[in-house]
């Protein structure tokens, strides 16, 4: 999920936390577009566990690292960017990686030089506007042994908890969350594709006042 310092989001680390409760989630990963700053803000605040993530964007795409100590800069290969998430303990995975419609999903290069150190890939992304993206998604990681997650990739506050994970309590360690995670439980619910034009023009917005 996402917050304002997201340059495609306006919630707020107050209003995603506040949002959170009142759906029931009680452990995110918060994983804004090239910056953990937002992800530390919401765990500083929130009463429940905050993974700290960041939605990466390298030369073939993007790349999301989960338990990360410091910010990813952008713009590295995918390979650059999968060593630096594993040097700093975290764990790999592979956001909407065939999704048709969105100009950052990786590449199938990327996907092939990424492989060796991804740990998970996104099967359900309720921003995927088609089922057979999410379906090739789930069959890429059943051919690789790879984990599988779902996710909101929420933007919004509406979007919060209509995709989560249900899974056994873990020790707040990478490798206690993978796990938990080979345990867990997919329910997912597709957000309208017009949530699409909401973020596009949040972005345009924010770089005409010159916000970030």
């Amino acid at each position: 999920m996402h917050t304002h310092y997201s340059p495609d989001s306006e919630m707020s680390p107050e209003r995603l936390v506040a949002r959170c409760l009142q759906v029931g989630l009680n452990c995110i990963a918060v994983t804004d577009h090239n910056t953990t700053e937002g992800a530390f803000v919401v765990r500083e605040i929130a009463p429940f566990m905050v993974i700290i993530g960041e939605e990466v964007g390298t030369e073939e795409g993007e790349v999301t690292g989960l338990f990360l100590q410091e910010t990813i800069p952008r713009g590295l290969t995918p390979v650059e960017t999968a060593q630096r998430i594993r040097e700093q303990g975290g764990l790999v995975s592979l956001p909407h990686p065939f999704d048709r419609f969105r100009s950052e999903v990786i590449t199938c290069r990327g996907i092939e030089d990424v492989l060796p150190y991804a740990d998970i890939v996104e099967v359900f992304n309720s921003r995927n506007n088609m089922d057979a993206d999410n379906r090739k998604a789930h069959e890429f990681a059943r051919e690789h042994g790879l984990l599988t997650s779902g996710v909101s990739d929420s933007h919004t506050p509406i979007e919060l908890g209509r995709t989560y994970v249900t899974m056994p309590e873990f020790d707040g360690t990478p490798a206690g969350f993978k796990e938990a995670l080979a345990q867990g439980t997919i329910h997912g619910r597709k957000m309208t594709p017009l949530i699409h034009a909401a973020t596009t023009f949040t972005k345009i917005k924010k770089r005409l006042l010159g916000r970030r």
